[in-house]
């Protein structure tokens, strides 16, 4: 069996970077360290959580060709870099928890790629989300609550979409299409 890439996407508070810790714990998935120009929240680590650079190191980066995908979002650029997904896929199957447009633009960059879109169960759960993990200003989670059409608009370009309205109903269905994937491959 080949080792995959594992794309967990969808709007902002969705709960993408809990059902990927959620199935990174298990040891049978390497989550993958993206890089992003923003600070870094109460709690993340550097090279654990994100690579956190200077727009001008990121921009550099950019220039050189070292990401498969990359975008400004909310006003930070993130991205996955290509020589961090190659040594990684050599090892096992690598989860990644991308925003929308860098799920599809990494499926350009590498059309194996299996991408899930997390579905809420509706806007209100998202904003309360939003509000509860503390870590965006008012206006910015408006700005977040505004792309949620729009993002969600995008599901027909994934392979799977994932009503997450319990946890572990959506982490065991995410875990179900990981297996047969992986069996595909």
């Amino acid at each position: 069996m080949k080792n995959i890439l594992f794309v967990i996407s969808g709007p902002s508070g969705v709960g993408k970077g809990t059902m990927v810790a959620r199935l990174a714990s298990k040891g049978e998935l390497i989550f993958s360290v993206s890089c992003t120009t923003r600070k870094p929240r109460e709690g993340e680590t550097d090279g654990v959580h994100y690579f956190f650079l200077t727009e001008e190191e990121f921009l550099r980066r950019a220039e050189n060709g070292e990401f498969l995908e990359y975008d400004n979002h909310f006003g930070s650029y993130y991205g996955t870099l290509r020589s961090f997904i190659e040594e990684k896929l050599k090892e096992g199957s690598v989860i990644l928890d991308l925003d929308v447009v860098g799920a599809l633009n990494l499926k350009k960059a590498y059309p194996e790629a299996v991408l899930v879109m997390l579905l809420p169960p509706d806007k209100e759960a998202l904003k309360q989300r939003l509000i509860h993990r503390h870590s965006e200003t008012p206006h910015q989670i408006e700005d977040r609550l505004a792309r949620v059409d729009y993002e969600l608009s995008l599901q027909d370009k994934f392979d799977y979409t994932v009503l997450n309205d319990e946890v572990e109903k959506a982490e065991e269905k995410l875990r179900e299409i990981y297996q047969q994937e992986k069996n595909r491959a």
